[in-house]
C-alpha cells in the first residue's frame, strides 16, 4: 500500500473514531449523570401543582416547562457561546412554533376552567408563566444546568413537528436535576479544610535551630497532599462497565 493511501486510510480511521465518540464537555472531563426517568406530569418536583388537570393539560404544562428552561438557559448561558442555548431555543420557537402555541391554548383552558372569572383565570395562568421561569434560575449549579439544557435543546431542535411535547416528557426530570449543583466526576476537585491550615508554631514543636521536634509533636506533615485519586463514582462507573 502506498504511502499515500495508508495516510488516507488512517485519516478515514481517525474521522470514524472522532465521529463516534461523544462531544467533548465544556467544563468537565465527566459531568454529573442527571438523567431520570420518563414523566406524565403527575409525579412530584415537576413544577406548579395543576389540581384537577387531565392528562392533556399535564403534559402541556410539561412541554411549558421545558420551553421555559430552554428560554432561561438562552438568557443565562450565553456565557458559554458553544453550548448554543441562545441559538437552539430560537431554532425551536420557529420549528415547533405550531406545537407551543397549542399548548399554552391548552394551558390557557385549563387555568379559565378551574378559576371562578376569567380574570381570575388570567391571573392564574400569567402566575403560572412567571413562577415557571423563575424555578430554572440558578447560581450554584449554571454550569451543569446550562450543559444540561445544550443537550436537550439540541435534540429539541432535531425533534419532529409535534416531537417537542413528547420530548419534554422524557426529559424534563433530566432538566430538573440539573439544578443540583456536582461538579467534576472524574478526578477530585474540592479544597478540603486541610488546604487552609497552617503547620504547628507552638514553642514545644521546635528547637533553637529552628528544627521540627518530632519526638514531641510527631511527623511533619505539612502541606497536606493533594488529592490526586479518581474520584469514587468515577472508580464505581468503570467497574459497571467492565
Amino acid at each position: 500500500m502506498s504511502k499515500l493511501r495508508m495516510g488516507l486510510a488512517l485519516g478515514c480511521a481517525a474521522t470514524s473514531l472522532v465521529a463516534a465518540a461523544p462531544a467533548s464537555a465544556q467544563f468537565f472531563l465527566r459531568s454529573h449523570d442527571y438523567h431520570g426517568e420518563e414523566v406524565t406530569g403527575t409525579e412530584a418536583n415537576l413544577g406548579q401543582v395543576l389540581p384537577g388537570a387531565t392528562p392533556v393539560e399535564l403534559r402541556a404544562a410539561m412541554a411549558w416547562n421545558l420551553r421555559a428552561a430552554l428560554n432561561v438557559a438562552a438568557l443565562q448561558c450565553q456565557f458559554e457561546p458553544t453550548l448554543l442555548t441562545r441559538e437552539n431555543y430560537n431554532a425551536v420557537l420557529l420549528d415547533h412554533k405550531d406545537e407551543l402555541a397549542g399548548v399554552w391554548q391548552t394551558l390557557t383552558k385549563y387555568f379559565t376552567r378551574t378559576s371562578k372569572t376569567p380574570r381570575d383565570g388570567q391571573n392564574a395562568l400569567d402566575q403560572f408563566g412567571t413562577r415557571t421561569y423563575s424555578n430554572f434560575a440558578t447560581v450554584s449549579a449554571q454550569l451543569n444546568f446550562c450543559q444540561t439544557a445544550s443537550e436537550i435543546g439540541r435534540d429539541a431542535v432535531f425533534a419532529p413537528r409535534g416531537g417537542f411535547g413528547p420530548l419534554a416528557l422524557s426529559r424534563i426530570r433530566e432538566l430538573r436535576n440539573s439544578l443540583t449543583p456536582y461538579g467534576e466526576q472524574h478526578f477530585q476537585r474540592y479544597l478540603g479544610r486541610d488546604y487552609a491550615s497552617k503547620p504547628r508554631f507552638d514553642p514545644i514543636c521546635w528547637n533553637k535551630k529552628g528544627e521540627w521536634v518530632t519526638k514531641k509533636c510527631g511527623a511533619f506533615a505539612w502541606p497536606p497532599a493533594a488529592p490526586t485519586t479518581v474520584a469514587a463514582t468515577a472508580k464505581g462507573t468503570e467497574t459497571a462497565q467492565r
